[in-house]
């Protein structure tokens, strides 16, 4: 029998080419095909191919191939500019349909681009002009159809947070200053990672991190508009639960304002009631859209006619006429604020950057057409730019606003020009009607907007998943909610980075055993009517094997094969003579996972029992011929299917038995 094997393997390439792995050859010997050794690539080459699948897996240059000059001049600029590509083929229906959604989701970004400001302490006016400039430029160079551009609740609350730890907001200038080249930071790390394409490295920030960052930063966000709903007027600046909290209750007695109260919860009820009308049926989208503006045009006249500002109801008082001033020579370029402006766009533009991009992918994939994820970075990143040089602060894609503007009816981004053409005018027109417009409905507007960043079916769906995701979700939820903005942060960067460690230190191997009439062997905990072969031990790896984990890997390995012995050695049952290691998920090795097997077959030399190793990959296979572990554990001990292994092993081991 063994003789036919070695025959077998000794055939020559045709004939190896020729059949199945698991066929029979002739006579009753299986037929074992012989594990193929790649041809030798070039080095130059093998990197030049790594490089592209990992910077240009898109394949980028693909449209330019065998293109005139004047072609592929006309692509380029299509490429930086996507609009000039799909306004060609635009239409006047497609222009109807964009036009209602500029002026539905304008109704909702006037009043929440108030308050968003508020968030961000800056002055009203700015969140209005973070929704001019950004969205005209993102309108040319985004590739989404449907995102709504502006300012948003999490990245505002986050940029606060973060100024107001190096600048008091009260120093106006120095505090707008520094806003201002923290915008162009953010704008310059969204560019560079697109124009470098290193879009991949936001995928970092787990999906679970992320819902967990998000719920506690809208718990954060509504609980710092308890000062606006109740009329407090010395709030702390802290943005943990308990410190909001105490600032709250310990006012209660002398601080809170029983008008404003009344302004501010009934306008948060009917917001609320408004939202669920429009989740309730799909028909009446436009209730929530408008409902801020009802809100706040009622309630500005409300208060002036009833002059509830000489009561103590707080006003936003005055909002800047016109559009966005230039403020390229505020921005620091040299001194110490360059460094925390840097610091702090780096934090925000990564995290406008990661919501931007989820929402975009979330709306195409509703609308079956593909993202560049590097051209948006692009996009972003030319938008703050420009936004930072002109009175705008960092801007990214609105959810709720971006829904609104789906369920609309919007074609292209001629939606985020009609949007800005509204913003543009009533900066210039109606500005000094907001005047009255009560801080309250603004605390109104922004908690109806957060409560849908709380995403409790999301949390658990992670938990029925994934305990140690769900770990990694509560972990940032509780770090932003009682600790800070920043610190929940990097909370959540530091889980989804210890889970990346955890699975590549630690990763999972499986016994397995052969499923009944089959020659297939899976693993024996997914699969208990799995038969373990007598006298051999089926290990798969499920990771590559680096240095990282390379050690951990032997060590298990031993583990299994120590607690195999034990069982059998209490039921009386042969020994284990031959470990077979299914090397199909181990898509690359290095020096140090070569030098672990060559460890692990030195031990199990010891202790009598054969290493054999199965369908290892071609990477895999040339290093190992390479390193020359192949001519020690010895190429007839190497197969390419588990199946083959066990077909050589055990008829030895029934004649030995």
């Amino acid at each position: 029998m063994s003789g036919r094997v070695t025959d077998a393997l000794n055939m020559k390439d045709t004939d190896i080419k020729s059949g199945a792995s698991s066929n029979r050859h002739s006579g009753r010997a299986p037929y074992i095909h012989k594990v193929g050794k790649p041809p030798k690539e070039n080095l130059l080459k093998e990197i030049s191919a790594r490089v592209k699948e990992t910077f240009f897996s898109d394949d980028p240059l693909r449209p330019f191939k065998d293109q005139p000059k004047s072609k592929k001049f006309v692509l380029g600029v299509q490429a930086i500019f996507p609009i000039l590509s799909w306004a060609k083929d635009y239409s006047l229906t497609k222009f109807k349909g964009d036009l209602i959604a500029g002026l539905t989701i304008a109704s909702l970004c006037i009043p929440q681009d108030i308050g968003y400001a508020k968030l961000a302490y800056m002055p009203p006016q700015y969140g209005l002009y973070t929704s001019f400039v950004p969205p005209l430029v993102y309108a040319f160079m985004g590739s989404s159809r449907d995102i709504a551009i502006g300012p948003v609740a999490v990245v505002s609350l986050l940029l606060g947070d973060l100024l107001q730890a190096e600048i008091d907001p009260k120093n106006v200038v120095a505090y707008r200053r520094l806003a201002f080249t923290a915008t162009f930071f953010a704008g310059l790390t969204q560019f560079a990672l697109g124009f470098f394409r290193l879009g991949f490295l936001v995928d970092f920030l787990s999906h679970a991190a992320i819902v967990g960052f998000m719920g506690g930063a809208a718990i954060t966000i509504a609980l710092q508009q308890f000062k606006g709903l109740f009329g407090i007027k010395k709030f702390t600046k802290k943005t943990d639960i308990v410190s909001v909290l105490r600032s709250v209750f310990t006012s209660a007695h002398h601080g809170w304002n029983w008008q404003t109260i009344i302004i501010g919860v009934s306008f948060l009820a009917f917001l609320l009631l408004a939202k669920y009308i429009g989740k309730r049926n799909k028909k009446y989208f436009w209730v929530p859209a408008i409902a801020p503006m009802i809100s706040v045009v009622v309630s500005t006249f409300c208060v002036f006619i009833t002059h509830a500002n000489e009561d103590g109801v707080a006003i936003v008082n005055h909002i800047d006429k016109g559009i966005n001033p230039p403020s390229l020579d505020e921005i620091h370029f040299t001194g110490e604020y360059v460094v925390k402006g840097f610091r702090i766009g780096i934090v925000a533009g990564i995290i406008a950057l990661t919501e931007a991009i989820a929402i975009g992918r979330t709306f195409a994939a509703m609308k079956d057409y593909q993202l560049d994820g590097n051209k948006e970075m692009v996009a972003l990143g030319t938008m703050n730019i420009v936004g930072s040089m002109t009175s705008c602060y960092v801007a990214t894609g609105s959810f709720s606003r971006s829904a609104v503007n789906y369920m609309a009816g919007c074609h292209t981004a001629v939606s985020n020009i009609v949007m800005s053409i509204v913003v543009l005018l009533t900066l210039e027109l109606i500005t000094p009607l907001f005047k009255y417009t009560p801080n309250a409905i603004l605390a109104s507007i922004i908690i109806a907007a957060v409560v849908s960043l709380i995403d409790i079916n999301a949390a658990l769906l992670i938990w029925k998943i994934d305990k140690f995701d769900f770990l990694a979700c509560l972990g940032a939820f509780f770090g932003v909610v009682f600790i800070g903005v920043e610190m929940g942060l990097l909370i959540a960067v530091g889980l989804s980075f210890f889970k990346i460690l955890l699975q590549v230190t630690r990763p999972r191997t499986a016994i397995l055993g052969k499923l009944p009439r089959t020659t297939v062997y899976r693993n024996v905990q997914q699969y208990p009517d799995a038969t373990k072969i007598p006298g051999v031990l089926i290990v798969r790896v499920d990771s590559a094997i680096y240095f990282s984990n390379a050690n951990y890997i032997k060590e298990r390995i031993l583990r299994w094969l120590t607690e195999e012995e034990e069982k059998l050695k209490e039921n009386n049952l042969p020994t284990i003579q031959h470990l077979i290691v299914e090397m199909s998920p181990v898509t690359d090795i290095d020096t140090s996972g070569i030098h672990a097997l060559e460890e692990l077959f030195r031990t199990l030399q010891k202790r009598d029992i054969q290493l054999a190793l199965a369908n290892p990959g071609p990477i895999v296979i040339d290093k190992l011929h390479e390193s020359k572990f192949a001519d020690v554990v010895g190429e007839s001990n190497i197969f390419l299917t588990v199946a083959d292994a066990v077909h050589t092993f055990s008829p030895r081991i029934s004649d030995e038995a």
